[in-house]
């Protein structure tokens, strides 16, 4: 067992205090699904300067210390309570019937709840007096429909085509979030999606990433930082990095955008990405395993060559449904007026 980093001043070891972070998530009007983690507090500043403190902040997104097999328990506004079990990485997935859930939701179709740990008797100090907020996201009845997006290098910069994998470390470890760049009117194309062409639509959005769940806080301050849509944003645990290496299992993002096709069958989607990695296959697929649900494809312009000849040989007879490869986010605007998603 490791022995705490810190010291108090009579120089025995403390503890660090414990906390559970909600990952924004969503359902419908009788499915709770809830995801997030149990670490110990690591004193992280997203907002930090300098080289020293932006690389300590780095290790501490990975470094984490997980309160594993732990009871949590989620507790409704109208005093309902939920409770789910950590696993070994300290996550959380509590997956309840649930009834009345759309009746919490606010006018965007977010539901809010808190979180707490079960077990008060952890001999650990616990902050926010084990009252941590939560919420997860019911799309409104006024949706027409959904915007499944990819973020790397479809929203945010981060270089993953790039033959210099260093440009990946830097971007997405050593860059403030507040400082990180949006591609060029990601934000205002998406804030009128979610708008829709009656302008209160509220048409969810969903941020898919082959990240790992150890940046989850790091996109979302980015995200809010530049005014993109709120909307659940679904990564993967280190774990998935090893065992997609040993199998053919699908990846993560596409296992994700299955599901949000499943748990909403009514509601037809967007699929938005970029041309540089797998997004091209995984949304044809999709489409291919649920017909008629997918209204349009978007998938972003990279700086390379080879790929960009293979994303077009994959879409060459690709007529069934509408896409673009966007060079410029205004040919996205203009698609999305002409098919009446805006």
């Amino acid at each position: 067992m490791r022995k705490d980093r810190n010291f108090n001043a009579m120089g025995i070891f403390k503890k660090d205090k414990l906390q559970i972070i909600n990952f924004q998530s969503y359902g419908n009007t009788t499915r709770l699904y809830a995801r997030g983690r149990a670490i110990e507090d690591e004193n992280i500043d997203l907002d930090q300067k300098g080289i020293f403190n932006l690389m300590q902040n780095t290790w501490k997104r990975f470094e984490t210390d997980e309160i594993k097999n732990s009871l949590v328990k989620i507790t409704f506004s109208n005093g309902h309570t939920v409770e789910g079990k950590t696993d070994n990485d300290g996550y959380y997935l509590i997956d309840e019937h649930v009834e009345g859930l759309q009746s919490l939701a606010n006018d965007e179709g977010w539901v809010n709840f808190e979180l707490s740990f079960a077990n008060t008797k952890l001999k650990r100090e616990i902050l926010l007096q084990n009252r941590f907020p939560g919420e997860m996201l019911i799309p409104s009845i006024h949706a027409k429909f959904g915007v499944i997006s990819d973020i790397d290098d479809t929203i945010l910069h981060t270089g993953v085509v790039s033959s210099l994998k260093w440009k990946v470390i830097i971007n997405t470890m050593f860059k403030r979030a507040t400082k990180r760049l949006q591609l060029e009117g990601a934000s205002d194309f998406y804030t009128k999606l979610h708008q829709g062409k009656t302008g209160q639509e509220a048409n969810p959005i969903f941020y898919v990433s082959h990240s790992p769940w150890n940046l989850y806080r790091y996109l979302e301050l980015f995200l809010k930082t530049n005014n993109f849509p709120k909307g659940p944003i679904l990564l993967r645990s280190m774990a998935s990095f090893k065992r997609r290496s040993k199998s053919d299992e699908k990846p993560q993002k596409q296992k994700e955008i299955n599901n949000l096709l499943k748990a909403y069958p009514d509601l037809p989607f967007i699929l938005i990405g970029d041309s540089g990695e797998k997004d091209g296959d995984i949304y044809q697929e999709v489409s291919t395993l649920f017909p008629g649900r997918i209204k349009a494809i978007y998938l972003r312009s990279v700086n390379h060559s080879k790929r960009m000849k293979r994303v077009e040989n994959l879409f060459s007879d690709f007529k069934d449904i509408p896409f673009l490869m966007v060079n410029k986010t205004e040919e996205a605007i203009e698609h999305a007026k002409k098919n009446g998603f805006i």
